[in-house]
């Protein structure tokens, strides 16, 4: 029988937390009109009643959950009216993300996010723990997912003082300039004035500035600018580390994260230089990772980020840490036949791909460039595709796909090339998987 620790709970601020979430969706839920119907009084009644029928809710909730370690499995128990106890296997643990958002911050707490092989999401969060106490279960997680079977996870020992975020011999640092200069250099940032001009000039030749309309146009304006903004605060502060366990990032202003992306389940990395950003020699760098919860909804909890912004030498030498021996400028691309210009007339002459020593590597996009390199260990399957005009052209595309559900395609190779290229990736692929 295995050793079953005492339940513990999560912090007792924890209700706290999610009462003052609670607070912010009721007041969001409530809107403007319902304060107009039934006057402000009314209305502060409603939010403080919700907010504390949310509250108690939520202790009752705390009450009822907590978590340990039994044998080789992580229990996390929780329900309010239905008890449920969820059991996870650690040798399928792929990472355990530290997470403080902006209220854990202020609190000093932080939350734990597992991620499982084959998860639909990210499993059972535990929230909130101090950031002793997550660090310290976040080490003893991961330990106890690399040790054999029989061998016992040490126990949790909170460790007193500040912990380290980023450990580890510390790779680069993301300068929050570059980020910033980055975000006005896209699409979004440099059509704004204009947008500002012509949505002033409407107003001014209609003499229309009532509230709604104006309302209007703020959220119109927020919604372009969204986007920026939300990868500023995302990538905020970006660090990467290398450890025994694979690359540490930290990253985030309002809400930081901690993660460790495991190099033996990279699939594939891309590389992407924006239009606007190739004067200033920028780039961006992301991961396809195996095993992490491909149906997550909000895309921040995915470890893609490797490098948000930076030159050419930097993404270089980090390339070098996640695919040894990989040189960017070193790859062998081979462009397309002439003929694919009949399809694909402006951006046939960017378009290359090429067999490597350890991968194979892609490149395409006219306005926005792109390169997906692949290590043949990680290929799963190899498609070659043809549609009608490629037929006719005698022209096909090359798919290696991997277990991520990405890969790299070689767009209009000719078909005899294709074929043979097709072949090779196989048998390399077939072979990196034996000496593995």
């Amino acid at each position: 029988m295995p050793t079953e620790e005492p339940r513990q709970r999560l912090h007792p601020l924890s209700p706290v937390l999610h009462g003052a979430k609670s607070l912010i969706v009721v007041i969001a839920g409530l809107s403007w009109s319902t304060l107009s119907r039934v006057g402000f009084g009314w209305f502060v009644a409603m939010v403080v009643v919700l907010a504390l029928g949310a509250t108690v809710l939520s202790v009752v909730s705390w009450w009822n959950t907590g978590y340990h370690v039994v044998g080789r499995e992580l229990r996390i128990h929780e329900g309010l009216l239905w008890r449920r106890t969820r059991a996870i296997p650690l040798e399928r643990l792929q990472a355990v993300e530290v997470v403080r958002p902006l209220l854990a911050q202020l609190t000093g707490l932080a939350e734990l996010r597992l991620e499982v092989v084959g998860g639909g999401k990210t499993e059972a969060p535990l929230a909130y723990l101090g950031v002793a106490e997550a660090a310290a279960l976040r080490q003893r997680l991961l330990a106890a997912a690399g040790r054999a079977p029989g061998q016992p996870p040490a126990p949790v020992v909170a460790a007193a003082g500040p912990v380290p975020e980023v450990t580890g011999r510390e790779l680069h640092a993301v300068r929050k300039a570059d980020l910033l200069v980055s975000q006005l250099l896209t699409p979004q940032a440099f059509l704004l004035p204009f947008g500002v001009v012509f949505v002033v000039a409407q107003f001014l030749s209609e003499g229309s500035w009532s509230f709604i309309a104006v309302a209007s146009t703020l959220t119109a304006m927020a919604g372009i600018v969204l986007q920026p903004v939300r990868r500023v605060l995302d990538d905020w502060d970006f660090r990467l580390a290398r450890e025994d366990a694979g690359l540490r990032v930290r990253n985030g202003l309002l809400e930081t994260r901690v993660q460790t992306v495991p190099l033996d389940r990279v699939q594939t990395v891309g590389v992407t230089w924006p239009l606007l950003w190739r004067w200033k020699g920028w780039l961006r760098l992301r991961l396809e990772v195996a095993g992490y919860a491909a149906g997550e909804s909000d895309d921040r909890n995915r470890p893609d980020r490797l490098l948000p912004v930076g030159d050419l030498r930097t993404a270089e030498m980090i390339v070098d840490e996640v695919l040894p021996g990989v040189r960017l400028t070193a790859l062998p691309l081979r462009p397309p036949p002439a003929r694919a210009r009949w399809l694909r007339p402006l951006s046939a002459r960017v378009l290359g791909a090429g067999l490597g020593e350890r991968v194979f590597a892609v490149r395409s996009g006219l306005v926005t460039r792109q390169l997906a390199i692949v290590p043949y260990a990680r290929i799963q399957s190899v498609r070659v595709v043809q549609g009608p005009a490629q037929r006719r052209l005698r022209l096909a595309t090359v798919h290696a796909d991997t277990a991520s559900g990405g890969g790299a395609a070689a767009y209009d190779r000719d078909l005899a090339e294709a074929w043979a290229l097709a072949a090779e990736l196989t048998a390399r692929s077939h072979a990196a998987r034996q000496v593995r």
